[in-house]
C-alpha cells in the first residue's frame, strides 16, 4: 500500500489506517477476540501500518486486543491511542485533561499496548478546564521523555488547534469527515493545510452508511452506538438513502463499491488525509485497502462532489450532550 505522512516529523503510515473501535466495542455484541487478533494481522500481511484505538475503547479491551495482536510485529506498525476521557466503574463519565491525568494515562495505555512508546497520542476531546497549552505540554514532556513520538487532537476547533500547535506541534487531526459530514471543508481543513497538520478522518463510511448495506428497514442490537445518533433514526435513513444510490452510480461506472468510492474521494482530497474505516470482517477489510489503489482524476471527484451537494443530509450526527464537547 503507497503511504502518507501526517505532520512536520516525518510520522508516515499507510495510505488507509485501521480504526479498531468497533472490534471491542459501540457496535452491539463485541466480536470473538481471537477473530480480532487475526483480523488485525490480516490487515499488516494486506499493506495497513496504521491502527487506531482508545483507552475509552471497551474501556481498555481495545487497547489490550492491539498489544496482544500488534506484539509480533511492533516495530514496523503505528499505534495511536487517546486519552481525555473519565473511566469510573468502567464507564466513560466526562472529560479530564489534567497533566496528572495524561501522564496516568499514558503509562496504563503503555501497558496494555505492550509497548515502551505511542506512537500517536491524540487528547480525545478538549477539555474546558485546562487550558490546551497545558494539555500540550505535558504531552510534549512525554514526547521529550520518549514514552510518546507524536501529538494529536480529535474533534478540536480551529483556535485550539492553533494554541495547541504553538505550544507543541500537532502532527494530526482525527475528526469525522466523509461525503455525508463535510463541516472540516469550510475552517478545519484550510488551517491544517497552513499549519502543516495531517488530517485523519474517522466514520469515512458514515459508520457504516455509505457503504450501502444499511437502510430505513435495518434493526441495530440494543447496545449499538447508532441507536442514540439522531442521523440514524429511521426517517433519517430512508431520507438519507438518495446519497447512497447517487454514489453507487459512480461506483458502477468505475467499476468499484459504494464504499471504495467513499473512500478514494476522501483519499483524493489532500495528499496529508489518511482515513481510518473501521470493520469487524475480513471481506471489507479487503474491500477497503483496495479503494487506496482507485485514481479517481478530477471529473471523477467533482461528479462525487456534486452528488453529495444534492442530497441534504437529514439529522445530526450526535445528541446534544454528545455535540456539546466538540469543537471547543
Amino acid at each position: 500500500m503507497k503511504t502518507r505522512t501526517l505532520g512536520q516529523n516525518g510520522l508516515e503510515v499507510s495510505a488507509l489506517g485501521l480504526g479498531c473501535m468497533g472490534m471491542s466495542y459501540a457496535y452491539g455484541t463485541a466480536p470473538d477476540k481471537d477473530a480480532m487478533v487475526a483480523l488485525l494481522r490480516a490487515a499488516i500481511e494486506r499493506g495497513v501500518t496504521f491502527f487506531d484505538t482508545a483507552e475509552v475503547y471497551g474501556p481498555f479491551a481495545n487497547e489490550e486486543l492491539l498489544g496482544e495482536a500488534l506484539a509480533p510485529v511492533r516495530e514496523s506498525v503505528v499505534i495511536a491511542t487517546k486519552f481525555g476521557f473519565r473511566i469510573e466503574d468502567g464507564q466513560q463519565n466526562g472529560v479530564n485533561s489534567h497533566p496528572d491525568h495524561i501522564r496516568a494515562v499514558a503509562e496504563a495505555s503503555l501497558k496494555r499496548l505492550r509497548t515502551d512508546v505511542i506512537d500517536l497520542f491524540y487528547q480525545h476531546r478538549v477539555d474546558p478546564d485546562v487550558p490546551i497549552e497545558d494539555v500540550a505540554g505535558t504531552v510534549g514532556d512525554l514526547i521529550r521523555e520518549g514514552k510518546v513520538r507524536h501529538f494529536g487532537l480529535s474533534e478540536a476547533g480551529v483556535g485550539t488547534i492553533r494554541r495547541a500547535h504553538a505550544v507543541q506541534p500537532v502532527a494530526a487531526l482525527q475528526s469525522e469527515y466523509s461525503l455525508w459530514w463535510r463541516e472540516p471543508e469550510a475552517e478545519i481543513l484550510p488551517t491544517l493545510e497552513e499549519l502543516g497538520i495531517g488530517f485523519v478522518p474517522f466514520s469515512p463510511l458514515g459508520r457504516g452508511f455509505l457503504t450501502g448495506a444499511i437502510d430505513a428497514n435495518t434493526r441495530f442490537e440494543s447496545k449499538d452506538l447508532r441507536n442514540s445518533l439522531p442521523r440514524f433514526g429511521e426517517a433519517a435513513r430512508a431520507a438519507n438513502q438518495l446519497l447512497v444510490d447517487r454514489i453507487a452510480a459512480v461506483a458502477e461506472r468505475i467499476q468499484a463499491t459504494p464504499a471504495q468510492v467513499a473512500l478514494a474521494w476522501l483519499l483524493a482530497q489532500k495528499p496529508w488525509i489518511v482515513p481510518i474505516p473501521g470493520t469487524t470482517k475480513l471481506g471489507r477489510l479487503e474491500e477497503n485497502i483496495q479503494a487506496a489503489s482507485i485514481e479517481l482524476d478530477a471529473d471523477d471527484v467533482a461528479e462525487i462532489t456534486r452528488a453529495a451537494e444534492s442530497v441534504a443530509i437529514e439529522g445530526e450526527r450526535y445528541s446534544a450532550a454528545s455535540q456539546a464537547m466538540i469543537d471547543r
